[in-house]
Order: C-alpha cells, then sequence, then structure tokens
C-alpha cells in the first residue's frame, strides 16, 4: 500500500502565528548565542584564560621580567598581580635561563607554572634548560614526575624591531620532542589552547604573535572552554587548492581565499593550531580532496616547517597531486630593520595571492 498524503490548509492568522513563535524562537537564540560569546582581542582572550585556570586551580602561578607591576610588556597579564597577588604573580630578574630553571623546578615540585618570556628571542639564553631538562625530566625519571608548565613566548616579525627580536623559531622547538606546542591563530583559539597548556601534564610552548595582540574575534565565555592539542581547524572550505598554515600566517590565508574567491578560486585554509602534536591527517584528507598544496610559514626556509609538511603531503598524496606542493616562507637573511625591506622578507598577502594563482597555472 502507499502511503496516504494529507494537505493542510492554515488559516492567514495561524500562519502568522507559527511565523511570529519561530521569529521569536530565533531572538532567543541569538540572545542566548551573545551570552556566551563576547568579541575581545586576541590579548583578552590570553589574559582572560590566564584569569579562569588561575581562579580555578590555586596551583597555578605566573611570572616572568616585568609581569607583574608592569602588566607585561604587551599588556597580557594586566590585572592579575590586583587580583592574586605577589604571591602567585611574580616579576623575576632578566635571566631567561633562571625563569625557565625555576618553572621546571616548581612544576616538579607541584606546580602549575606559567612563565612569560618577554620574547620567543630571548628563549635562545634559555634552551638549555628548554631542551635538556624541560623537554626531557619525565623520560629521564621514568614517568616518575610530570612537568606541568608553560611558557608563553610573543614572537613574529614586521614590528620593525631588528635582527634579534624579530625571529621565528618554531621550528628549533619542533625539533625536540617532549614538549608540546601551541601557535593560535584566533582570540578563541588563544584563549582554549592556552587552558588546555595550563592544565596538560607536559611542557608546553605557547607561541603569540605579536601583530595578532590586537587582532579581534567571538571568543566563548565559558570557563570550560578548552580547544585540544593536535587538532587543526578548516577555517575555510573549498576545492582547488589547500593552504596551509600557523599562527598569523592563517590569518593571511583566510583573507587570500577571500581575495580569491572574487577571481573564481576555491582555496581551503587548514589551521594547524598546535605543532606537536601535529594533526597530520586533517591537511591530508584537504590535500586528497583538492589535490593541490600550498605551506605558508614566517619562519626561515631552510630546515623550516614547510618542508616537513610538504614531505607528508608528497609521502600520503604523491599519486592524487595535480601539481608540485609550494612553499612560501620567510627568507634566510636577519630581520632588517627598514620597513620597507623587512616586508621583502616575510610572506605578505600579496605574495600568497599570487602563489595560488601561479600554482594553478603551472607557474612554479
Amino acid at each position: 500500500m502507499g502511503a496516504e498524503r494529507f494537505e493542510v490548509t492554515l488559516a492567514p492568522a495561524a500562519v502568522k502565528y507559527l511565523v511570529r513563535s519561530c521569529i521569536c524562537k530565533v531572538k532567543i537564540f541569538l540572545v542566548e548565542m551573545e551570552t556566551y560569546m563576547s568579541e575581545m582581542t586576541y590579548r583578552d582572550a590570553i589574559n582572560l584564560a590566564l584569569k579562569e585556570e588561575m581562579r580555578r586551580d590555586q596551583s597555578v602561578v605566573t611570572f616572568g621580567e616585568d609581569v607583574a607591576l608592569y602588566e607585561g610588556a604587551f599588556k597580557v597579564t594586566r590585572g592579575l598581580l590586583a587580583e592574586f597577588g605577589e604571591e602567585r604573580v611574580r616579576d623575576c630578574p632578566i635571566s631567561e635561563n633562571t625563569i625557565v630553571g625555576v618553572a621546571v623546578g616548581a612544576a616538579m615540585g607541584g606546580v602549575r607554572p606559567v612563565a612569560e618570556l618577554m620574547t620567543v628571542n630571548f628563549a635562545l639564553l634559555a634552551m638549555d634548560q628548554i631542551v635538556n631538562h624541560m623537554a626531557k625530566v619525565r623520560y629521564m625519571f621514568g614517568g616518575q614526575t610530570v612537568v606541568p608548565m608553560v611558557i608563553r613566548m610573543p614572537g613574529g616579525g614586521g614590528s620593525q624591531l631588528g635582527a634579534q627580536h624579530s625571529q621565528s623559531l618554531e621550528s628549533y622547538f619542533m625539533h625536540c620532542p617532549g614538549m608540546r606546542i601551541a601557535y593560535p591563530a584566533t582570540p578563541a583559539d588563544a584563549k582554549g589552547l592556552l587552558k588546555s597548556s595550563i592544565r596538560d601534564n607536559n611542557p608546553v610552548i605557547f607561541l603569540e604573535h605579536e601583530l595578532l595582540y590586537n587582532s579581534k574575534g567571538e571568543v566563548p565565555e565559558d570557563p570550560e572552554f578548552l580547544v585540544p592539542f593536535g587538532k587543526a581547524s578548516v577555517m575555510r572550505e573549498g576545492s582547488a587548492v589547500t593552504m596551509v598554515g600557523y599562527g598569523r600566517m592563517s590569518i593571511l590565508c583566510l583573507q587570500a581565499a577571500q581575495l580569491l574567491e572574487k577571481e573564481g578560486i576555491s582555496c581551503e585554509v587548514v589551521d594547524l593550531r598546535t605543532l606537536n602534536p601535529l594533526d597530520t591527517e586533517t591537511f591530508l584528507a584537504s590535500v586528497l580532496k583538492t589535490g593541490r598544496a600550498m605551506v605558508v610559514e614566517e619562519c626561515w626556509g631552510t630546515a623550516g616547517l614547510g618542508g616537513d609538511i610538504a614531505s607528508r603531503i608528497y609521502e600520503r598524496c604523491f599519486d592524487t597531486l595535480l601539481a608540485p606542493v609550494k612553499r612560501i616562507s620567510g627568507l634566510d637573511v636577519p630581520m632588517p630593520y627598514s620597513r620597507k625591506i623587512e616586508k621583502l622578507c616575510i610572506p605578505q598577502l600579496e605574495g600568497i595571492v599570487q602563489g595560488v594563482r601561479d600554482l594553478l597555472t603551472g607557474s612554479y
């Protein structure tokens, strides 16, 4: 027997009532969404994450150069000293090796320190503590102790700070096993990843691009909002090219994809979010779909992260690639002070857009 078909005719008044009811429910939903989401800067999202975790867990402390009285070189620790006091928010001497070393010892003793180095460039002064102690203690103690600590480090170029203060050193840290590495691109990810980092029992390198601090975005107010490690984000879906980036480069890739859409070019943008663990499966699935890949990184091209990602793509997607993997990286030179020359050394929006065009036309 076939299914019987019933038709119901509603009176105009009933239709009007249903429409109004639906509109009312939509308005309530939007109000609830606004209640749980707030627009804030990247800087304020990190600040909120620190406050929430310090309120939640008394063992969380933060220290570094000028983080207390001055409230941080980039004002990320604003208000922490006033709320949590000098026992949990401390200024330190200008000694990065000491800051990281104290954090390692404190973490082994049951504290959850969030150490701030004024810039990632100064981490070079603490590499022995980072590489030989922080990253290896748990392994060398046979798992009998954990090192639940975070090192926050602003970095990246584009601010005319010269060769010694404009470096992107993420590849240095990626080469060392034993620690997690986060590099968020959006305010929401900055909050969620920092909270996950503080709660993790493994040491975490938390990188923040200096040019993202004033960027704004929607951030969940939920104090239990977390972003997991090892899970990349597909920021935009597309069909012609996969662009893989992280940190500020993901934002530039997203902007490039929006411009290329006007030319009829559909780009998929994958933001890695964490560099260790690296979510290989997400960007490989994207490349298998589009057949083309471009990796964008601010760090130096030689032995850079982009080469590792390109290698993984070739190993798993070689038979389906429609073109060679393209890399756009920082130039292998010390960063110039001149603004015009500095821009030539860092991937720019125009170069990313042209890179996609070249990939599609075979102008490699």
